[in-house]
């Protein structure tokens, strides 16, 4: 079983019996709470440099001079059918529990709508010129779909799919453990899918899902920075220097800055105080953009 199902699934072999007793594994949300901080490092490195056209683009109106992050969330690309599995999915795959909210929390199915609308979805930065083989793993991915096809076909015949062994119900519909065993089988390839390999499905679902988790909230998930607080990552602050000598073996521990939120604190300064004095040492004000460059000119 792959370290993606220890988060996702939590079991083995449950994807055909129901009543086979799964072994005791490490929580869903335990495992990507250890493995959170590299992945949100790479995630908020990722998604700085996608080009999302729908979530960046700019409102009109009274809206337009409102500060990041601000905006109306509403789906563009799922339709209602495709919400409903989207929302379940990453229900289970980054579940709520006693360490904090999950995936649907965090708003990672709107994240991976915006990811979808945009050039990530037209597969803009994908080699898509063929030739169309089954390849190797180390090829990566080869198939001639974009991102909004996998998507598409993959949640349409995934209901397909669970109509017929759970009796007309669609994935939305079903139980945990059986919405448990479903997502096992596409990881495992076990459930043949007509149109997308089922397994191809899988991993493009998962590694999007904790790409929302963890990327920064101005992407569409990650609300309240709820990821970002389960590992204790700092967020987009750059600057650590004059804190160093006071964290000497010690946890760092403050509230995570997101990019809005630094674009709002700046803005606030500049509208409060313009020729202020630089701010105490060490406090979150020192780690804006404006700030950081004047140290780096000094």
């Amino acid at each position: 079983m792959t370290a993606a199902a220890a988060i996702c699934i939590g079991t083995e072999g449950n994807d055909v019996d129901e009543n086979e007793k799964a072994p005791q594994r490490v929580s869903r949300k335990t495992f990507v709470r250890l493995s959170g901080v590299g992945i949100a490092s790479a995630g908020l490195a990722a998604c700085t440099t996608a080009n999302n056209a729908g979530s960046n683009a700019a409102p009109s109106g009274a809206a337009a001079n409102g500060p990041l992050g601000n905006e109306p969330e509403a789906y563009v690309f799922f339709v209602a059918p495709e919400q409903r599995f989207m929302e379940a999915a990453v229900e289970r795959l980054i579940p709520a529990d006693e360490l904090g909210a999950g995936a649907l929390q965090a708003g990672v199915a709107f994240y991976i709508d915006q990811q979808l609308i945009g050039a990530y979805g037209y597969a803009a930065k994908m080699y898509m010129q063929g030739p169309w083989g089954p390849g190797t793993p180390e090829q990566g991915y080869q198939l001639p779909l974009t991102p909004r096809e996998v998507y598409r076909l993959g949640i349409a015949e995934t209901n397909a799919h669970c109509a017929r062994a759970y009796g007309g119900k669609t994935f939305d519909q079903l139980t945990a453990d059986q919405q448990d065993a479903t997502l096992a089988g596409l990881e495992k390839g076990t459930i043949d899918l007509p149109s997308v390999p089922a397994a191809v499905f899988f991993q493009m679902l998962y590694g999007n899902t904790v790409e929302g988790f963890f990327a920064d909230p101005l992407y569409g998930g990650n609300r309240d920075m709820i990821g970002w607080k389960l590992v204790g990552f700092p967020g987009v602050a750059a600057y650590y220097r004059d804190a160093i000598p006071n964290y000497i073996n010690k946890p760092y521990t403050v509230a995570p800055m997101s990019i809005a939120g630094t674009q709002q604190q700046e803005q606030m300064e500049m509208e409060s105080s313009p020729s202020s004095a630089p701010s105490p040492s060490g406090t979150a004000a020192d780690h804006t953009p404006l700030r950081i460059l004047a140290m780096r000119l000094r």
